[in-house]
């Protein structure tokens, strides 16, 4: 009984050692208990988070001074975790959870961008068969143009005056 409560203790000790620590969330004796954060730093941290919520790591670097992508990247393999992201090798966080605001504004432009272009197109198209309409409707088919010469040609000849005859002459 002893061995199973003492393995239970042990367990427990493990799980909570390597649980996530969340810069947005952690208490200073949380951040303390990362290796390389020290009461200094987890009270700068602090600071820093009740300015603003850390969006990612990039933030995170870039706001707490004396941290670079180096001590990131041990934080984070100590357990410690900027809105549920682990920090990755390469400077970029390793998301869990949705893209990030700035791939979705990205996305979002591109379809704007999408859509706007096959809106011009469509336009360009219907232009394009609204003048093939107008033209057809004002030029006149072949044979019409046959038969507007030859009624041409009948008027023309009907209000001609007519050439005096030769009798009419002497």
């Amino acid at each position: 009984m002893f061995k199973k409560l003492l393995a239970f203790v042990a367990a427990m000790y493990v799980a909570v050692a390597f649980a996530a620590v969340d810069a947005n969330t952690a208490t200073s004796a949380e951040l303390d208990s990362i290796k390389g954060i020290g009461p200094v730093k987890s009270a700068l941290i602090i600071s820093e988070r009740k300015k603003a919520p850390f969006k990612d790591w990039n933030d995170f670097v870039t706001r707490v001074k004396g941290v670079g992508t180096d001590s990131a990247a041990k934080f984070s393999a100590e357990g410690m975790t900027v809105n549920g992201a682990s920090y990755k090798v390469g400077g970029k966080a390793e998301a869990k959870a949705d893209k990030p605001v700035t791939e979705k504004a990205k996305d979002a432009a591109v379809a704007t961008k999408d859509a706007v272009k096959g809106a011009a197109v469509a336009t360009k198209d219907a232009a394009k068969e609204t003048a093939k309409d107008i033209k057809a409707a004002v030029t006149p088919k072949a044979e019409t143009k046959a038969e507007v010469k030859v009624d041409a040609k009948a008027g023309a000849k009907a209000d001609a005056p007519k050439p005096a005859s030769s009798a009419a002459k002497k």
